[in-house]
């Protein structure tokens, strides 16, 4: 396969966007982050995270299930402090608590449908997305759909390889990944970005 300077860049790009692996987009390595494509270090997508986060007008996390319904004590934590990092950035948690198509209606308000991220999107004006504890297969597809037919930054918190899919992904992002997150965007804040 032939790498090409290919950017995941926020969409609507088009009714089918192409997949990002197609275009050469690599999954980054350990101590890696992905930006639009790029692979950069880990630290750089990190501060690039936090400014996102901080800049956003309607900011968003989407639990997922591996987030939601686990009751480990990591866990507990995990979700104490994606809500710390939704508190510091004044953003909304609209939870994915399965992965079942929601039909007739959803109420977009309350809830995503991974079948249709975008119609949350759309309703609430999310500008920036961050999905966390979403299983790999799920997030890329939800991902690729707003892509497709949205205009909403999407980021991906991934405890494994990381998502090509996304605009940003972090990999291994781990409680520790996201406890140097919460402190970065708390540095940024203290130095007035937002």
């Amino acid at each position: 396969m032939q790498k090409e300077n290919y950017k995941v860049l926020k969409g609507p790009e088009s009714y089918l966007p192409p997949a990002a692996a197609l275009h050469g987009v690599s999954l980054p390595e350990k101590g890696e982050g992905l930006i639009e494509g790029k692979c950069v270090s880990e630290n750089t997508c990190i501060q690039y995270i936090a400014l996102k986060l901080l800049e956003a007008k309607n900011p968003t996390f989407f639990p997922g299930p591996l987030l939601l319904w686990r009751t480990t004590e990591y866990a507990l934590q995990r979700g104490k402090l994606v809500r710390e990092i939704a508190k510091e950035v004044n953003a909304r948690v609209i939870p994915m608590p399965d992965y079942r198509p929601k039909y007739p209606m959803i109420n977009p308000a309350v809830e995503i449908n991974p079948n249709h991220p975008n119609l949350t999107i759309w309703h609430n004006k999310i500008d920036v997305g961050i999905f966390i504890g979403v299983h790999c297969h799920q997030a890329n597809l939800a991902l690729k759909i707003i892509r497709g037919g949205t205009d909403c930054y999407t980021i991906a918190l991934c405890a494994e390889e990381g998502h090509e899919e996304a605009n940003a992904s972090l990999r291994n992002a781990d409680n520790k990944i996201l406890q140097k997150l919460l402190e970065t965007i708390k540095e940024i804040k203290k130095g007035g970005a937002k």
